[in-house]
């Protein structure tokens, strides 16, 4: 037993196989694979003469012994170690996790060398970032020491204009005075002539109003000769009390205009309709046609007229509420506006949008050979007092009425040739005029029984060719 242990220390296999180890460990990197199998082959073989000549050992040790001897030691150390390290399955998994630990510390170092890296090169961009920084910080503070010296000239400016705006201001205040004093006396002197103006306003007031009662005197007069819608109040208008200040002009003269304006209704009534009337018979034979055809040719020309006063006083309001200043509000100085320059109104543009509405109108009819233009001058007429009617606070309008409908005595009068016992209106003659549904002039309606059965049996035929103008 000593000799054998003798010859494995001589032999130094122990150190050999150390050596070896290292010296793969130190080239495991650079060899190919078949180049590290066969160092660990040949690790593999050495270790197992090692082990071969320490089993011989261990076998003359325990003959020394006895035949009983070690026995003890055998079965506590060298049957389990046995059983748990030269078995094949254990030794295959102990090469499987010794390959997998070895492949993690590659991995490892990698990831190692990788990071070293990455950190390299983010700490050689936090070096260049700082030299930036330091030099921008190093132009801000040459720009603050100019700043600082220009701020010191300002100051030193500064204190010099300073006296000379103190003497400056000593004098714009005695001029301020002056001028003050000066606007005072002429506010005095505007007062007065204020005064005198609605003085002046008060009286041409007073001289329109006594010329509105004498136009409805004179038109009650030509009306009494001929058919005519009825004024709703028995009595001839009073003078309205006149105020002494009003907000605009067209307030001021509200009162005069209304008057003008339904006085004038009425002289269209009894002059322009009946013309208009003669004009169409030589065209139409039918009565009826010609009483429709007028009616509804007055009805669209409030609507026309309506819809181009709105128009016009969007365009006046737009226009004038860029510079508005003044003690009126901007509905008075637009209203004053359209009053002063009504003759701006396009009463043409309003004559043709009628014509085109009666041309669609299914309820009348004309000769293809001729066209509503042959009543244009009652059109226009209707429109420009339905225009200027617009103006009035509040705005007159003429009413809506259908065939068919029930008789009102309050807003028509019946016809010359109506039935008298008849409760529903077959067509009507002339609109009624209206201030916020209240009747202000009576229209003239038809009343017949059966004639919307008969009407409506019978329609009237509709023009077969485009209009001509």
């Amino acid at each position: 037993m000593a000799d054998g242990l003798r010859r494995l220390v001589g032999a130094e296999s122990g150190r050999v196989l150390q050596e070896k180890l290292e010296s793969w460990y130190r080239d495991y990197e650079i060899n190919s694979c078949d180049q590290n199998l066969n160092r660990c082959c040949e690790i593999i073989e050495l270790n197992s003469e090692i082990q071969g000549q320490l089993f011989t050992i261990l076998n003359e040790t325990s003959r020394e012994g006895g035949h009983y001897a070690g026995v003890e030691t055998i079965k506590t150390r060298l049957l389990p170690w046995l059983g748990t390290c030269f078995s094949c399955a254990t030794s295959g998994r102990l090469f499987e996790t010794n390959l997998s630990l070895t492949q993690d510390s590659i991995e490892k170092e990698r990831q190692l060398r990788e990071l070293a890296s990455n950190q390299t090169f983010q700490l050689q961009e936090l070096q260049e970032e700082l030299t930036s920084t330091r030099l921008q910080l190093s132009h801000v503070q040459q720009d603050l020491a100019k700043t600082q010296l220009a701020l010191e000239d300002t100051k030193t400016k500064s204190a010099t204009t300073l006296l000379a705006a103190e003497d400056e201001i000593v004098q714009l205040k005695a001029a301020l005075k002056t001028s003050c004093a000066q606007e005072k006396d002429a506010l005095r002197k505007l007062d007065r002539l204020n005064d005198y103006e609605q003085q002046i306003q008060i009286l041409r007031d007073e001289i329109s109003i006594l010329d509105a009662q004498k136009s409805v005197l004179q038109s009650r007069f030509v009306r009494s000769r001929s058919p005519s819608p009825r004024h709703s109040e028995s009595k001839s208008p009073s003078p309205l009390p006149l105020r002494s200040c009003s907000p605009g002009r067209a307030r001021r003269t509200n009162a005069s205009r209304r008057a003008c304006l339904v006085a004038r209704f009425g002289d269209i009534y009894a002059q322009e309709r009946l013309d208009a009337e003669t004009l169409l018979r030589t065209y139409i034979s039918d009565m009826e046609m010609v009483q429709r055809i007028i009616y509804i040719a007055a009805v669209e020309s409030f609507h026309a007229a309506k819809t181009a006063y709105r128009q016009f006083k969007i365009r006046v309001r737009d226009t004038l509420s860029l510079g508005h200043s003044g003690p009126e509000s901007l509905e008075d100085t637009v209203l004053d506006y359209i009053v002063r320059h009504e003759d701006l109104y396009d009463v043409q543009a309003s004559v043709n949008e009628v014509i085109r509405s009666m041309n669609i109108n299914p309820k009348i009819s004309f000769p293809p050979e001729i066209d509503f233009i042959v009543i244009s001058t009652l059109i226009r007429e209707l429109c420009r007092v339905a225009f200027s009617m617009q103006t009035l606070v509040p705005p007159l309008d003429v009413a809506f009425g259908t065939d068919g409908e029930l008789f009102s005595e309050t807003k028509y009068h019946r016809s010359f040739d109506s039935d008298f016992t008849a409760a529903l209106v077959a067509y009507h003659v002339w609109p009624a005029l209206m201030e916020n549904d209240v009747v202000i002039v009576k229209g003239e309606a038809v009343t017949k029984r059966g004639a919307l059965l008969s009407r409506s049996r019978s329609p009237s035929p509709l023009r077969s060719g485009s209009p001509r103008r």
